[in-house]
């Protein structure tokens, strides 16, 4: 087993400290035209990744940005780490009364959110395969299923950061939206989970369990859960040490609630967010407690998440125009 070298440290610090600074530079710059710092980081990420630098700048991109080794491996690890404390401080920030309050807004909203655009990519996808680069031979159901999940899933990791760079998070509107990209992703999850299941001959009544399971977490964390975390949270912050505690004991509870969701095969922001929601729910939570963790996460954490969408993809080499014109439209004619 190798060990993480020195040079694998200086590699995954320049990486990091790269990431960081070029991303703050250029979001400040974007702002100035009105635009969400999230756009900035991801930028910032084709500028690093294989679409620019990795062209005009081959052996420094595979320097920086290694694909084999332990630093790829590492700085993976460091993205997982940081979309589920993105999605910890998205729950932090909302307001449960009002997501509640929106009835059957919030319904009608997130059911046709997800029907719309699966029955336009499963339809796409089944009678028209050639337009996804697959032939008629190699496609069906399942791969129009696959298509129309993806489709209707919403990027919720994507929608909270930039709801909340434009001060919209905590409106009526807000809450909306993040109530139906929710309700979205887990459906979503549980049909990808459906469709795995059948492809790699699992058992489909492991989708049955999971659904219980995440059913049973939800209902726990926003009953029991979240009367244990109101009477915990005024003795964490007055007897441990301030902020650290309840820094420490918070996002300690985010993580073994993201391992949750994860080992029930949902993905682990779901679990992150739940936890999130029941701990900023809570009367007792500090509000410069609450600040604390939202600049920790979303000015270290989030930027590397957001730069790792560029450097994962090459617009030059694998851009189809056809596929991606595509997507594009029934994307927008689904979701809007």
């Amino acid at each position: 087993m190798s060990k993480f070298s020195h040079t694998d440290l200086i590699v995954l610090l320049t990486v990091i400290g790269l990431i960081l600074i070029l991303s703050r530079i250029v979001s400040e710059m974007g702002r100035r035209f009105g635009f969400p710092i999230v756009i900035g980081e991801i930028i910032v990420g084709i500028l690093l990744g294989p679409t620019i630098a990795g062209t005009l700048n081959p052996d420094f991109f595979i320097k920086v940005f290694p694909s084999e080794g332990n630093v790829p491996i590492v700085f993976d690890g460091l993205v997982k780490l940081s979309v589920v404390l993105l999605l910890f401080v998205a729950g932090l920030e909302v307001q449960l009364p009002l997501v509640l309050k929106q009835g059957k807004t919030a319904i009608y909203t997130s059911f046709f959110s997800m029907l719309i655009p699966f029955v336009t990519g499963f339809s796409a996808a089944y009678y028209f395969p050639h337009w996804f680069g697959n032939q008629p031979a190699q496609s069906g159901i399942f791969f129009a299923m696959f298509v129309g999940t993806a489709l209707a899933i919403s990027a919720l990791p994507v929608i909270a950061r930039i709801l909340m760079d434009m001060n919209l998070f905590k409106t009526s509107i807000g809450m909306l939206i993040i109530a139906s990209a929710m309700f979205n992703d887990l459906v979503g999850w549980l049909i990808f989970s459906f469709l795995l299941a059948i492809k790699s001959g699992g058992e489909v009544s492991s989708v049955r369990y999971t659904i219980i399971y995440i059913l049973s977490f939800g209902l726990f964390m926003f009953s029991f859960g979240k009367k244990i975390i109101d009477k915990a949270l005024p003795w964490i912050q007055t007897k441990l040490s301030w902020p650290g505690g309840v820094l420490s004991i918070s996002i300690g509870i985010c993580l073994l609630c993201a391992a949750f969701t994860e080992k029930i095969n949902i993905h682990a922001i779901l679990g992150a967010f739940i936890a999130g929601i029941a701990f900023g729910d809570s009367v007792h939570l500090h509000e410069k407690a609450r600040e604390i963790i939202h600049q920790f996460v979303t000015n270290f954490f989030a930027p590397l998440f957001f730069v790792s969408i560029g450097l994962r993809v090459n617009f030059v080499e694998n851009f189809d125009l056809v596929i991606v014109s595509v997507v594009l439209i029934l994307s927008y004619f689904g979701k809007i």
